[in-house]
């Protein structure tokens, strides 16, 4: 219960309608001005901006007075906080709250204001645009409304960044919990910690509260040490710090190969090649506390157990915590993925330990299935390596890992596994198999089924399940499916076009694109087309998951190809840049050298987006024609949006 009111906390603050909610009132001036007072009530972890915000200004639009004139432009009341943001800019944010105001003149005896406050809602570089539409009466005969009596924010007129909450990522993360309990690093220590509640108790209601705090404590180790990294890293240098920190990790090549290399040693121990064990002092000093009675008792038993099944949980919770920090979300969302984790591991054992007789059936059961399940969990491991190679080789185009190369491991893989399920294969530590189980025998199906799903993306089926974890098809070579890769380049574009910059990258499902805004928006010039401009990454498994599953709609495609100048900016990619392609930020004057922050500059001062996916739709002038569009898998929305792009522009 403790987790499912976790998560729904979480998804609660994420679905909410609107993140600033606006209320208003009026003070009587001078004469006949009179200030209108807006203040904005911003959602707890969100941060919004200043009236001259470079990049993300708050902003009063299509401001006008019935009965009046303004007097002046707006204002702000408040003091805005200074601080780093983060991509390492000086830059001024309002937490809780902001208030703006604005002076009118009233002609008669009343005036009526109205106009749109523009808002830019943030947390962990995820954004969320939203519009307030206001109508203020104002006058002596207007009965002037005393404070937060106007009506507050209604909903936005379009919902400009979805902020799509994890739920992947948490189902992920207690499946894992759960399976660490079949592990042989874990599942002997069931017996022995359950009997130490019982028989170190006085009653039973004391060693079930006793099995309780076990459990608790049991999560608080797992969590409270990635919180507090967070936490304080956000204490000491605020958003920017974390961000930077999980876009280093998500992204660089140095922390990606070390957890490729921590993945295949982890895999050889489960193989049997060795063990791997935390120093046996460090075990035995924890084991020892364990004999205190009361609370610190419980503590250090807890920890004995974290400490003892390290080798089976290290690398699957560095598996959860990395791919937490790589899904482009809020700074939360490692916390919650290790708090699922923590909890579904925990609970096994309080559970036993408040039903003993539980135990009866696990003691019958042989030792030699522990060693399988951590044989599987070894091919696993293999298989999950290759992710954070593949991040590496996309991000700095090694080409290493396309496409076909990364499943045809990932194929030998798992056919592998299918025959070690059916005793084809047998380990150094393995029982022999005289016969095949029902249970192995099932499991060894759905391996096999999985494999055989594969097989066809070796010549570019989309595999759309996988499309968040495999490389883009764009690094697919060989291909039957015409239309499917990006190699092959078809354009409808006028003859004359800009010379295309950044041939090593690619667009999906064999479009014609650009990869630098500025010769996108000449070639749209001379088509007479509107720009499509996506703001993506490498490490950014949403954008994959939009191309396979909402960009491959045949009307969607349609749409792409003959409607538009595509853009794609890369805001992660490593590229160095020459010096006559380096951007200078206006503000701080900070030089930015390489493509990725090239383009993540782009990103916020011309679109006021922090995230990807962001897909915003320009005339050739670079007006932008419609609401920005985000991560969502309803293709018909995609295509709406399209379609409202092309109406827009040729209504102009």
């Amino acid at each position: 219960m403790t987790m499912f009111a976790a998560i729904l906390v979480c998804a609660a603050a994420f679905a909410q309608g609107q993140l600033v909610t606006w209320s208003s009132h009026v003070e009587k001036a001078e004469g006949d001005v009179y200030k209108v007072i807006f203040t904005g009530k911003v959602a707890d972890g969100y941060h919004t901006y200043t009236l001259t915000d470079e990049f993300s200004a708050t902003e009063v639009m299509d401001a006008a007075v019935e009965g009046g004139e303004l007097v002046g432009g707006p204002y702000e009341i408040s003091t805005p906080v200074e601080e780093t943001d983060e991509y390492g800019d000086l830059a001024k944010h309002y937490y809780n709250k902001i208030i703006i105001a604005q002076d009118v003149k009233v002609n008669g005896g009343s005036a009526k204001y109205s106009g749109t406050i523009f808002t830019n809602a943030c947390t962990g570089g995820a954004c969320k645009a939203e519009y307030y539409d206001f109508e203020v009466k104002i006058g002596d005969n207007a009965a002037a409304a005393p404070a937060d009596t106007i009506e507050t924010a209604t909903e936005s007129k379009e919902p400009v960044q979805k902020t799509a909450f994890p739920w992947g990522l948490i189902l992920q993360a207690i499946l894992w919990g759960f399976a660490m309990l079949l592990t042989p690093c874990v599942f002997p220590m069931v017996p022995m910690t359950v009997s130490f509640f019982l028989k170190g108790s006085e009653s039973v209601a004391q060693g079930r509260f006793k099995a309780g705090m076990y459990g608790l404590f049991i999560v608080l180790l797992y969590t409270l040490p990635i919180a507090l990294l967070i936490v304080i890293t956000r204490i000491i240098g605020g958003e920017s710090v974390t961000a930077d920190i999980f876009n280093w990790i998500a992204t660089h090549w140095l922390p990606n190969i070390l957890f490729f290399i921590i993945f295949m040693v982890f895999a050889a121990s489960f193989f049997g090649a060795f063990e791997i064990t935390l120093p046996q002092s460090l075990v035995n000093k924890s084991d020892k506390g364990s004999d205190k009675k009361g609370l610190a008792g419980v503590f250090f038993m807890a920890l004995t157990l974290v400490l003892v099944s390290f080798s089976c949980t290290g690398p699957i919770v560095g598996n959860v915590l990395i791919q937490a920090t790589s899904s482009n979300g809020a700074w939360w969302i490692p916390i919650v993925t290790m708090l699922a984790f923590s909890i579904a591991f925990a609970l096994p054992f309080t559970l036993l330990a408040f039903f003993p007789s539980l135990l009866k059936d696990l003691k019958k059961s042989g030792g030699g299935w522990l060693n399988t399940v951590k044989v599987v969990m070894g091919f696993i491991e293999v298989a999950l390596g290759f992710k954070f190679l593949s991040m590496a080789d996309q991000t700095y185009h090694w080409g290493i890992l396309d496409r076909e190369v990364y499943l045809a491991i990932w194929i030998v893989v798992f056919a592998l596994l299918g025959f070690y399920l059916l005793g084809k294969l047998k380990f150094a530590h393995d029982d022999d198999v005289p016969h095949v189980s029902v249970p192995r025998l099932s499991l060894a199906i759905v391996v096999f089924s999985f494999v055989v799903y594969m097989i066809p993306g070796m010549w570019g089926a989309p595999l759309d399940i996988l499309s968040g974890y495999l490389p883009p098809m764009s690094s697919h070579d060989f291909v039957l499916t015409p239309g499917s890769t990006s190699h092959t380049i078809v354009t409808d574009a006028p003859a004359k076009t800009a010379e295309k910059k950044y041939d090593f990258l690619h667009l999906p499902h064999n479009l014609e694109g650009y990869f630098d805004l500025e010769d996108a928006l000449a070639v749209a010039k001379e088509a007479g087309k509107p720009v499509f401009v996506d703001v993506t990454g490498h490490a950014c498994v949403n954008c994959r998951e939009m191309e396979q599953r909402v960009w491959s709609d045949p009307a969607a495609l349609d749409i792409l190809r003959n409607d538009y100048i595509i853009c794609a900016l890369y805001v992660d990619d490593k590229h160095k840049l020459p010096e006559e392609d380096w951007v200078t930020d206006a503000e701080s004057g900070k030089v930015y050298k390489d493509l990725g922050r090239v383009n993540s500059y782009i990103a916020r001062e011309r679109f006021n987006v922090n995230a990807q996916p962001n897909y915003i739709l320009l005339s050739p002038d670079g007006e932008i024609l419609v609401p920005t569009h985000s991560y969502d898998l309803s293709v018909e929305n995609f295509i709406n949006f399209l379609k409202s792009g092309t109406e827009t522009y040729k209504s102009k």
